[in-house]
């Protein structure tokens, strides 16, 4: 099981280790001889240390389950009783002290939404962060005509062509190894949902980007997969139970919108879908900067910035 770094600093506490240079991977703890009783002994206060560490950060995790209102009033979750909900406070606190992400990683968001039934410090757990982008009413006149196999290419490109200067910069290569799930859009609820497969500086463990976007009134209710290809499967099923469940509330819906009074997005639909390969180095430098052990959890660094790679795509278009 993997071990979070909120618990290896109990971990670290209990057998007064000290800790690797900044520059450097954390080092791992020396083999502990167990046929000798102080090290036995040892061994079960560590193993305690951990338990009460992990307990006590788990209860700082306020979990809600069934109708969610989000923050702002606007739109609603109905969560199937396999999930829960986490606020903004919670999320943050999970994404940052309990999945070791860089400080601020976790900021903006709306709430995220885990598994009923597993320990979010487990391995197999994941997460569905959310956040609202009010860059204004996105239009969909351009579903028909978007060839999502000319942009994958597009896209692998620029991904390749970010890796040269990445190399410069002392960074690994990141390849879009393709459509994990193809994008669909469904032009009646206006809700649009695709996922790329990525690999990180030849890392076999590929890593799962499955994004979900509602189009709105004033903005897109972004629903972002946190997890490893490995659970695909899992997060395509929780992705079907939640595309009905989440909803604008009346006056921020879609149709809701105001021709020549409210705000219109500089992009449309393919932005959507490259948004985050769109930023080139700048966006994988950042996520980068936050490499640490948990490697599944690495998209969520990505998050914060899909709004500047969107008005990037905007600006080489216009």
């Amino acid at each position: 099981m993997r071990r979070s770094p909120f618990v290896l600093a109990v971990l670290a506490l209990a057998l007064s280790v000290t800790a690797a240079p900044a520059q450097g991977p954390k080092q791992a703890v020396a083999p502990v001889d167990s046929s000798a009783p102080r090290d036995a002994a040892s061994l079960d206060s560590v193993a305690q240390a951990e338990a009460a560490a992990r307990a006590e950060f788990l209860a700082k995790l306020q979990r809600k389950s069934g109708r969610i209102e989000l923050d702002g009033g606007f739109a609603r979750l109905d969560l199937p009783a396999t999930v829960d909900f986490l606020d903004p406070r919670s999320a943050k606190l999970l994404i940052e002290d309990g999945w070791g992400n860089p400080p601020g990683t976790g900021s903006g968001l709306l709430g995220m939404i885990i598994p009923a039934n597993l320990d979010p410090l487990s391995e197999e757990s994941w997460g569905i962060a959310i956040q609202f982008n009010d860059d204004g009413y996105v239009s969909d006149k351009d579903a028909k005509e978007i060839d999502f196999t000319a942009l994958l290419k597009e896209m692998q490109d620029a991904t390749e062509e970010s890796n040269e200067l990445r190399a410069k910069e002392g960074y690994p290569p990141v390849r879009l190894l393709g459509w994990a799930e193809p994008p669909t859009y469904d032009a009646t609820t206006h809700k649009l949902y695709w996922a790329k497969e990525l690999e990180f500086g030849g890392d076999s463990a590929h890593t799962l980007n499955y994004a979900v976007r509602i189009l709105g009134r004033r903005g897109v209710l972004e629903l972002s997969a946190i997890a490893g290809m490995n659970q695909l499967d899992i997060i395509r099923g929780e992705v079907q139970q939640l595309l009905p469940a989440v909803e604008f509330n009346e006056g921020h819906r879609y149709a809701d919108y105001v021709e020549g009074s409210d705000k219109v997005a500089t992009y449309g639909l393919t932005a959507l879908v490259a948004g985050a390969v769109a930023t080139k180095a700048g966006f994988f430098k950042v996520l980068f900067a936050g490499l640490l052990a948990a490697k599944k959890f690495l998209v969520i660094g990505a998050i914060a910035l899909f709004a500047g790679a969107r008005k990037l795509f905007a600006k080489k278009a216009a």
